[in-house]
């Protein structure tokens, strides 16, 4: 049985239904808070529902004796780690959200993992933990110590936490950096849901940094099919790591972190004129500068994912966008 928690989220949703399509029996776990619709994450669940090797656990991730009370009760082998409070901006106004989740939750999941031996902990971290770095594309070879938001910082903990419990009991664990994941059923809170909404209803749009904003946007078919890939193969001890000059991204113990992204950042600006024309409709701009938190590009180098897994995105912004559109109109019955 394999783990996925965040089941009722947009990437732990994908990954769940590609895992039951193969055959996989699934346990999705997830606690439905209303950080966005909940109508939007039942209606992902109701999806995964029709699949007789799925079962669904309600449940928060910072409970204790809850969180150990799954791993007793059920015969789980592998786990994908997908739950998180997610957004930057959020963070700043809500910082003890991401504590209770992104912190205790994932030291409840670590601590899961440790009792039952699992086979191997593939959990999210984020395109957010590089941060201030200016070195283009983001190297997991780089170092990532200054965090410019406290989901980042979060993000880049559980990185720590995960080695630890590696190191310590030999827990397979690998971390993915997710860059701008988007594409149907995606969340209300990220940029291309809030710009498709405001369109269509002839609601203005706020650009921020002006429009200059770079993003590694990454189709979510190309994501699940990644995470998938990455969870078959265990992280192994890496013998020839050296503590002289340590990689951060492998170890010495069955550890190791990707990035994962389309390596081919947009500007926010050409985002908006690929959805202006496949809505049909121009967007009313209203310009802004850079918002806290924020950081003006992000671009992934994906070349460690491409070797040791084959992973080759193959979805262009184009395509992805006027999937998202189709969604979005026959889901909301636009």
């Amino acid at each position: 049985m394999i783990l996925v928690t965040g089941a009722a989220g947009f990437i732990g949703f994908h990954v769940a239904q590609r895992l039951l399509e193969r055959g996989e029996r699934v346990l999705g776990l997830d606690n439905l808070n209303p950080y966005y619709d909940v109508r939007l994450k039942e209606a992902r669940l109701e999806q995964l529902q029709p699949f007789e090797r799925f079962q669904f656990e309600r449940l928060d991730l910072a409970d204790r004796s809850a969180m150990a009370s799954l791993f007793e009760r059920y015969p789980i082998r592998r786990v994908v780690h997908l739950a998180a409070q997610a957004g930057v901006r959020y963070s700043l106004t809500n910082p003890h959200a991401y504590v209770e989740s992104n912190l205790t939750g994932f030291t409840n999941i670590l601590e899961g993992c440790r009792h039952i031996k699992v086979e191997h902990l593939v959990y999210a971290s984020s395109s957010s933990v590089y941060g201030g770095n200016t070195h283009m594309p983001f190297s997991v070879h780089d170092n990532v110590d200054h965090p410019v938001s406290l989901y980042a910082a979060t993000k880049k903990a559980n990185e720590l936490m995960a080695h630890c419990y590696a190191h310590l009991y030999q827990i397979p664990s690998t971390g993915l950096r997710f860059f701008t994941v988007y594409g149907p059923w995606g969340r209300p809170d990220m940029a291309l849901f809030l710009f498709t909404k405001a369109i269509l209803e002839g609601k203005p749009i706020e650009v921020f940094n002006f429009g200059k904003m770079q993003r590694d946007f990454t189709y979510i078919d190309d994501i699940a099919e990644g995470v998938i890939r990455v969870l078959d193969k265990p992280a192994a001890l890496d013998s020839t790591w050296n503590s002289d000059q340590p990689d951060p991204s492998r170890s010495s113990s069955p550890y190791r972190i990707y990035n994962i992204g389309n390596h081919q950042p947009v500007e926010l600006l050409h985002l908006i004129e690929v959805l202006e024309k496949c809505l049909g409709k121009k967007a009313e701009k209203v310009m802004l500068p850079i918002q806290p938190g924020d950081v003006p590009a992000t671009y992934a180098d994906i070349d460690d994912l491409t070797r040791d897994f084959g992973f080759k995105p193959a979805t262009p912004i184009g395509v992805g966008v006027s999937r998202f559109v189709q969604w979005y109109r026959t889901f909301y019955s636009v």
